[in-house]
Order: structure tokens, then sequence, then C-alpha cells
């Protein structure tokens, strides 16, 4: 058994300061579980949010270390203990109180965009007929978590707080999911190039770095889909075809 020292943000939406906490840790705790025991010894009034303890339910995002990861799969062995270690909340979301952040921005933005919208059936029977090759491609991005870390590390939203123009990385994988889907049949380019703002994402993968599920959120879903916004709107040769082809 030996003690660590936790520098834990606190305060609110009008400002806080780190708290010094120093507990005892032992063999296989992870950071959620020192947080837990500094609740129950130290700080009773300490916010933090958490559910499954297992990396299933994304609800106990924090920064550890100034890194966007998950408490309860952060193992303490992992860290340099030999200094303090750092927990504060998300940067890219209003603070609430503590660890606690306000993410309701985030469903604000699911619901605009635009749902699955699948073809008829091409069966007799009413069913319809798609290769596995084409159910692989989409079954990655069903992974997500929604534990936000990707939308914390994006410059975008954590230092140029674009908020209003930019949907973030987890939408993106969500838009991917849906445009990539044999049978969706929606459009979702025009929303994509404007209101979600997807020429804002300079593809630097540091959301790929991030995320607990290891979706390859740039190189399969975002780089997709800039290529095809470039092609339905900055390709000449494509603007051109569209003169001469029959509207459907």
């Amino acid at each position: 058994m030996r003690t660590a020292v936790f520098k834990i943000w606190r305060g609110d939406e009008n400002g806080g300061n780190f708290v010094d906490y120093t507990t005892e840790i032992s063999e296989g705790m992870v950071v959620l579980d020192a947080v837990h025991d500094i609740q129950a010894k130290q700080a009773n009034d300490l916010a933090c949010r958490w559910n499954c303890k297992a990396g299933r339910c994304g609800s106990c995002s924090a920064e550890i270390n100034g890194m966007p990861k998950l408490m309860c799969m952060t193992r303490l062995d992992e860290l340099p203990l030999d200094e303090p270690v750092t927990i504060e909340p998300m940067r890219a979301f209003p603070r609430i109180r503590d660890l606690a952040t306000d993410l309701s921005w985030n469903y604000r933005v699911k619901k605009r965009i635009k749902k699955f919208k699948p073809r008829p059936p091409d069966a007799p029977d009413g069913t319809w007929r798609v290769t596995q090759a084409d159910i692989d491609r989409v079954r990655e991005f069903r992974k997500c978590i929604e534990c936000f870390l990707c939308q914390d590390v994006c410059h975008v939203l954590r230092e140029h707080h674009k908020h209003e123009e930019f949907v973030g990385p987890r939408f993106l994988v969500h838009v991917a999911g849906l445009e990539m889907h044999p049978l969706d049949t929606e459009d979702r380019l025009t929303e994509l190039k404007r209101a979600g703002g997807i020429g804002y994402c300079n593809i630097t993968k540091c959301c790929t770095k991030v995320c607990p599920e290891s979706i390859t959120i740039t190189d399969n879903a975002i780089i997709p889909l800039k290529e095809r916004v470039v092609d339905e709107f900055y390709d000449p040769l494509g603007t051109l075809l569209k003169l001469f082809r029959p509207k459907s």
C-alpha cells in the first residue's frame, strides 16, 4: 500500500481551482477508484459522473494529466505517481460543478442530423439484400459509447469554440454510419458542408487517438465524408456532368 497525490479541479461555471488530496492506492486501482475514495473520506460534495465502471457507458470522461480519458479505464500503475495526478473536467463543454460538465449541446446537434431513410425492399418477401462487406463497413461506427472524448480533444471545439459551426468528430462518425449504410437514401452532404462544418477538420487524428473503442474516426469516417463533399460541391468535372445528367 502506498499513497498518491491527486490535484482535482473544484469549482463551477464561475471559476475554481485545483485542490490537492492524498489517498492510499493499491494494486489494480483505476483513477475512478481514487476519486471515489476521496469522495468517501475527504470530499463528500465532490461532483463526478460515473455509471458502469467498465468502460461501456462513457459517463466518467475527464482530463487526466491533460489528456481526455475515461477515469474507469485509466489504471494508476500506468501513471507517474511520483508527481501529482491532475484530474479536471472536459474543456470543450461548459462546467457545471467539479468534474461534471454540461453535455446537452451534443444531444441538440444529434437531433439536427437527418435520420435513417431506407430504400424500398428489393426482395419479393419484403426484405433487403446487402453484402457482408457493406455491413462490416458501418459496424465499426456503432461501437461509439458517446463518451465525447473525441469532441473534447478536437481543437475546433476545445480551443476555437466553433460549437455553432462544427458538429465534431462524434457526429461525423454518426453521419458516416448513416451515409455509408447500404440501405440509406437520405442526402446529408449539404448539411455536412454548411451546418456540419466538415471543412474545419484538418485531420490531425487526435480524435482517433483518444477513442476508447478504437474507432478509426479520421481515416474511416471523416476523410471519406470529406471526399464526398468535395466530389459533390468542388469537383469541376462533376459539376459539368450534372448539367447534362437527367434529374431523378
